[in-house]
């Protein structure tokens, strides 16, 4: 399965603030190592962690290729419209190096402790779905009618804008039925993780996703499939996936130097490899097929 999306590679930093210099300076080395994207977690109720909106101002600010995300922000704690001007003014001021990742949230008591509405795990998606057309919106400030919200988020009359400096993608976490659906629908990618993926039902999960984009009137392959991955896995592994199941970006999650090290140096680029040769082997098949013998009686 081949989306026709190239292979990139980030990295999953904590955003801790024991050392609040330690995740700016991992940023600084995987942008030195070749990576293409750094992330970090979003839980603004986690006292030992740097506020994501601030840490990723802060890491573009002090990067100048690498591409920068949530992975993924924590939409209950979040107002999408704040949320959205702030990405669109990250994005503006990295000359376009801003990515979305979104979820639906999680840890509800945590979040209702922090004053929040506590909510289904149905009703999370619905708010979801309604947040992401109000994040689009805002970032059309080419239309000049204004913005209204709807039952999560009842916005009357907010003004539009700024445009971001790009296209800004959203990504989202999903794992179940309704939130792949979802991407299928409204997303610019899907950002799982390999740990709470189940390997039998991956082509399930593309499959809900596919036909959902389909229904939408969406080309699936315009949905880039992300993964996060622990480090340690094979390059095998990791080519499988993207040769067998479509994933063109690989998100390695550690604060490990050596293994974000290893990983740019050996890992990233024999998966490279092994994809290349396989979609060589297979361009080659199409354009020279093996000839067919007639076996039968002439």
């Amino acid at each position: 399965m081949d989306y026709g999306h190239p292979l990139s590679f980030g990295a999953f930093i904590t955003p801790t603030n024991v050392q609040p210099h330690v995740p700016v300076g991992l940023a600084q080395l995987t942008e030195e190592l070749g990576y293409d994207l750094i992330t970090f977690q979003d839980h603004p109720y986690q006292p030992r962690f740097l506020d994501v909106w601030t840490l990723l101002s802060y890491v573009a600010a002090a990067t100048t290729r690498i591409h920068v995300a949530p992975n993924v922000l924590n939409l209950p704690m979040r107002d999408p419209l704040v949320a959205a001007r702030a990405a669109a003014s990250i994005d503006l001021l990295s000359d376009g190096r801003f990515a979305m990742g979104l979820g639906a949230g999680a840890f509800w008591d945590a979040i209702a402790a922090m004053g929040r509405r506590r909510l289904s795990p149905g009703r999370a998606v619905d708010a979801l779905d309604e947040a992401i057309d109000l994040m689009r919106g805002l970032w059309r400030p080419e239309d000049r009618t204004p913005l209204h919200g709807g039952e999560f988020y009842p916005v009357a009359g907010a003004a539009r804008g700024p445009a971001p400096a790009h296209a800004i993608p959203i990504w989202l976490g999903a794992y179940k039925p309704r939130m792949l659906r979802l991407t299928g629908r409204k997303g610019d990618g899907w950002l799982p993780g390999l740990p709470h993926l189940r390997r039998a039902s991956i082509g399930d999960d593309h499959a809900r996703i596919d036909d959902s984009a389909a229904d939408a009137g969406r080309d699936p392959r315009d949905i880039r499939r992300l993964l996060n991955v622990l480090g340690g896995e094979p390059a095998e592994l990791l080519a499988e996936l993207a040769v067998e199941h479509g994933f063109s970006t690989f998100i390695v999650a550690t604060d490990d130097v050596d293994v974000l090290t290893r990983f740019a140096g050996e890992i990233a680029p024999e998966v490279r490899r092994r994809v290349a040769d396989e979609r060589s082997a297979d361009h080659n098949t199409v354009l020279h097929p093996e000839p067919q013998i007639n076996t039968e009686e002439q």
